[in-house]
This record gives C-alpha cells, structure tokens and sequence, in this order.
C-alpha cells in the first residue's frame, strides 16, 4: 500500500481533530507534511504533533500554496467562506483535494469549484462524512437490496441538542449567516446529502419554513447582562448559563475555543470571548428550527426537520417503500426492517464502538486515500459533483423560506446560478 502525503489548510476542531488523526493512527497509510493555520497557537500544536518541520508551517494558506507541491493531498478545513479560492488554487498546482462542508456559502462558487476539479483532473471530494457511516451505508445497502421496493417517502429528523445549538450556532462560529453559511447549507447540508445519496435520484422542487424563535433578545431573562459572568439574576434558572455549563458537563466544548482548559483559563475565554455571552443577546441570526419538504424525480417525496431544542443529538430515520419501511435512530446504532408480506421485522444494528460521527469521519479519510491512490479520472462518493446536487436542495430550501415557503424549482434555480 503506496504511503500518501498531505497537507492541511486550517488546523481547528474539524482539521485537527476529525481528519488529521488519521495520520496518527496510521502513520503507513498518510503523513501530514505541512500546515497552515493563522492561530500561532493551533499552527504549533498541530506541527507538535505531526512532526511538522518549522519552515513547512504557515500563517496563511497563500503562503503554503505558493510553494512546490509537496504532497499528493491538500486536506481544507478552512471557514465557510474561505473554501473558494484556496479549493481553486489547490487543484490548479495539482494536489487532490478533501474540503470540508459545506462547499462555500455562495452557490455559483460551488458550481466552479465542481468544474475546476473537472478541468484539473484532479479529485475534490466534499465531507459528507454520513455517507461514510456504518449506519447509513447499511441502510443504503438494505435499500439497494430492494427489500423495502421503491421508496415513496422520507421522514428525516436532525435533533440538534439545545446546548450544542447554544454552543455552535448561537455563541460559535456559524451563529450569523452573514459571517458563515445559513443553518440548512452549515448544518443540514449532511442531511440533503443523505437524502439524494438514499433516493439516488434528482430532487425538482422544494418549500422550507423556518425562523430564529427564541434564541433573541426578546426572551433574554430581565436585567440580563450581555455576559453571564456579569451578574445575571437568572443564572441559577437558566439551561445556558456559560460558566456552570463549560466547567461542568459541558467542560469538553471548552476545548473548542481555548487552548487553556484550566479552570482559570476557561473563566478568562468565558470574559473575552463570545462563548461567555447570554444566547439572547449574541449576534446569531440563523434560524433555530426549521423544515423542508422535497419531491424527487419520481414523484417520491421527502420532509426533513431540524430543531435546536431536543435533549439529545441524533437523526432519526423513516423510510416507507412500496414492499416495507425502516425505522432507525443513528444515536442508537440500529435500525428495523418492516416486510409488508411476511410481517416480519429484522433488527439490524452497526458498529457502535467506532467514534467522530460514526465512524465516518475517518472512514471518509480511509476512502479518499484509496480513491487517490487508485485514480483514473473517475468520482469519489461524495464527489463535488454529487454534493453540488445537494447543496443546491440547501440553496434552493433557504430561499424558500425567506419567501414565505414559496416552491423553488431546482432546475430553475440552477439556470440562475450559472446564468
């Protein structure tokens, strides 16, 4: 097996800490061989950890690209709106490229992206990492059985538990539109994905409605200050309160946004940072719930839920066809198979032991480096052409839901996009 090298662009919670290990793990299968990372502080633990040379770390991602390729694979886990040009640049000196999602916040930059990795010949697989689950791909190989016959419908629930709605999209990086992506491409673009990889078929049209109901400043707790360190009179009432959540139960999110996890240090981003800020008086504005309903190509149909306030963080399955259903929650690692003429019900449960979004985030990591080594010219899983598609019910969704739920045509949408 032919050892691969790699270089990441972007060395925070996604890059450091779901793909980079990989090379840890296995370190005959991929090496890390260059950083870039603006935080001196991240950039430096990272090369620590990879036995990075000095002169291959970089403040900047224009100065790592800038230099020969010294790798086979750029591995990009910039923000949101920092995919685009480092994607391009990438695949132009000739590096393969594994980008996080969502692809850029902008659709046309998606479509560019997907024909440039064309153009290169060069593989640009996005991080749909649900696909690489042992969950999922079970469910897709029960469905490709056709023990289910065709599928008439989807119910598909993302629980985003309240606190980690709190913490990510409320007080973290994807809190405000402006600044990322809206919540249905950020968080729920792993979701369209997962509907167009289960129905394999064109979505032609969806409607969404959603909105930022409590999250705002109209339900902030009276006399609350802007910082719950600043004497909030509801600190013993409320769920978010900062300090007795990310020094308590919630201490592993605190490693998340400083490197200082003492409990001194954790007190100190608390006062600085926006972590440490009342959920009612952030600068988020991305919705909070929301739903989207999909038809498919052959009149089959989809709805999906997002909802920031569930005890738990989970995605719950229903999948009817024409000869049975299924039934699965991907928290508990098992999904049943219904058959509509024998009446029976088959229990099917996965690995359970396998960690970082079920396995799939180092599964995707184990296909990409098999796809690289084996490349002729061909897609990936979760190829930029296939999560183009995706990304499109997003846009499309987002858009229907700041229009009062109007139906927006996907083929239509796309002939605005590349107009």
């Amino acid at each position: 097996m032919k050892k691969l090298k790699a270089i990441l662009l972007g060395a925070g919670d996604r890059g450091a800490r779901a793909y980079a290990p990989y090379a840890i793990n296995y370190p005959h299968e991929l090496e890390i061989v260059a950083v870039a990372e603006p935080s001196e502080g991240r950039r430096n633990a990272f090369a620590e950890a990879h036995g990075i040379a000095s002169e291959n770390c970089f403040g900047s991602w224009e100065e790592l690209l800038s230099k020969s390729v010294m790798a086979d694979i750029a591995i990009i886990c910039t923000m949101d709106r920092m995919h685009y040009h480092p994607t391009l640049k990438a695949l132009e000196v000739g590096y393969h490229v594994m980008l996080e999602k969502p692809m850029s916040p902008d659709p046309k930059e998606c479509v560019e992206m997907e024909l440039a990795a064309k153009k290169h010949n060069r593989l640009l697989t996005i991080c749909h990492v649900l696909r690489y689950t042992e969950f999922w791909k079970a469910v897709k190989r029960v469905i490709d059985e056709g023990r289910i016959g065709q599928i008439a419908s989807i119910q598909l629930n993302e629980n985003v538990g309240n606190l980690h709605m709190a913490h990510s999209f409320v007080r973290g990086n994807w809190n405000n539109s402006d600044e990322s992506s809206p919540m249905i491409l950020q968080k729920s673009c792993h979701d369209m994905d997962i509907l167009s990889y289960l129905m394999d078929e064109p979505c032609v049209r969806v409607s969404s409605f959603g909105s930022l109901m409590h999250f705002n400043a109209a339900n902030a707790p009276e006399g609350a200050p802007d910082r719950c360190l600043d004497g909030c009179p509801a600190e013993a009432s409320c769920q978010y309160f900062a300090p007795r959540y990310y020094l308590g139960e919630g201490k592993g999110w605190a490693r998340k946004f400083t490197q200082d996890t003492s409990r001194e240090g954790v007190l100190e981003a608390l006062r600085t940072t926006p972590y440490g800020k009342c959920v009612y008086r952030s600068n988020n504005n991305v919705v909070d719930h929301q739903v989207v309903n999909m038809e498919f190509e052959s009149g089959s149909t989809a709805t999906f839920s997002m909802c920031g306030f569930t005890h738990d963080n989970t995605r719950i399955v229903q999948i009817m066809g024409t000869k049975g259903d299924i039934r699965g929650n991907m928290e508990d690692n098992q999904f049943t198979v219904n058959d509509f003429v024998s009446k029976e019900e088959t229990t099917i449960r996965v690995n359970s032991t396998i960690e970082g979004h079920g396995g799939g985030d180092s599964g995707i990591v184990r296909q990409f480096l098999k796809e690289v080594r084996e490349y002729d010219g061909g897609e990936s899983l979760s190829s930029a052409s296939v999560s183009v598609r995706s990304h499109l019910m997003a846009f499309a969704a987002e858009e229907s839901r700041l229009n009062k739920g109007q139906s927006v045509e996907i083929e239509d949408f796309y002939k605005r996009v590349i107009s």
